[in-house]
């Protein structure tokens, strides 16, 4: 199978020069994580920027300064095992599709589980591939908590918990980002130095006004934004029962529980592709 046969077509993209608020209106608009960067003008890709990218750079405004630059890329004629190698070697989800130097398409680690992974039969439990070191939170968790529970795993989801330990709920990097706003924060710094000898210091100061962008969350809690109709895997679902339930439903993610029913792991489309190119 060739990425051409499995690749999106329909590209969405931002241009440099830009900014950080139309990238973040597109994929708002679109619902996508990530996005190529082409020159204005043209189809020439020059960048990648990301939901994380955005999240984890609230000062800066131009995408050019943002982006991830010379991203992987891939042709319409490789072989999508290939493909999945190079998401794997490089741990990223999205690969843009250039030919002849300019952008045509984009390929996910969705693509390759609902498109492809899922056709084919692979009968391993996903237990082989699952991540079992996961970021859960009480579901009364403030917001902002949340956000920071998520980034020190330093992945794209956040399981909730209720007051029994029982797995209630699935926040994604998306729903922190639509409940927050990036603020300007001013601060006062005292840059004067002076020792006791230097009289004149006393009454003489230097100002530092420092201003400083970061992201503010409104003030609910993870139960009131989180998912609640929570789809699980088992630890003996197959790999190709798994992808199936993520095409079918259309979601990168599914928590994974044990027979008695309690949280055991979480397997992403990521994981899943492993299985692809064994």
């Amino acid at each position: 199978m060739l990425v051409k046969d499995i690749m999106s077509d329909e590209i969405h993209y931002v241009k440099v020069p830009g900014n950080r608020t139309s990238a973040l209106n597109l994929m708002r608009e679109t619902n996508v994580s990530g996005v190529p960067v082409v020159k204005e003008g043209t189809k020439e890709l020059v960048g990648i920027v990301t939901r994380s990218d955005l999240v984890g750079n609230p000062d800066e405004e131009q995408i050019a300064l943002i982006m991830t630059r010379n991203p992987i890329t891939a042709s319409s004629d490789e072989n999508v095992r290939v493909v999945a190698s190079k998401m794997l070697e490089n741990n990223i989800r999205r690969i843009p599709v250039v030919d002849d130097g300019k952008l045509t398409g984009i390929i996910t680690s969705f693509d390759l589980v609902a498109l492809a992974l899922s056709e084919i039969e692979i009968n391993e439990p996903v237990e082989e591939y699952m991540l079992k070191t996961i970021p859960t939170t009480w579901e009364k968790t403030p917001l902002n908590i949340a956000f920071e529970i998520m980034r020190y795993f330093n992945l794209k989801v956040l399981l909730s918990l209720n007051k029994d330990g029982k797995l209630v709920g699935v926040l994604t990097e998306t729903d922190f980002l639509n409940e927050s706003e990036v603020v300007s924060e001013k601060t006062v710094h005292n840059t004067s130095v002076g020792t006791e000898g230097d009289k004149w210091s006393w009454d003489s100061k230097s100002v530092l006004y420092v201003i400083k962008n970061h992201l503010k969350f409104s003030d609910k809690e993870v139960k009131d934004v989180s998912t609640s109709d929570v789809i699980t895997a088992t630890t003996r679902t197959t790999v190709t029962d798994c992808a199936k339930k993520m095409k079918q439903l259309n979601i990168e993610q599914i928590p994974v529980i044990n027979v008695e029913g309690d949280l055991a792991g979480l397997v992403r489309a990521n994981d899943l592709i492993k299985a692809f190119i064994q």
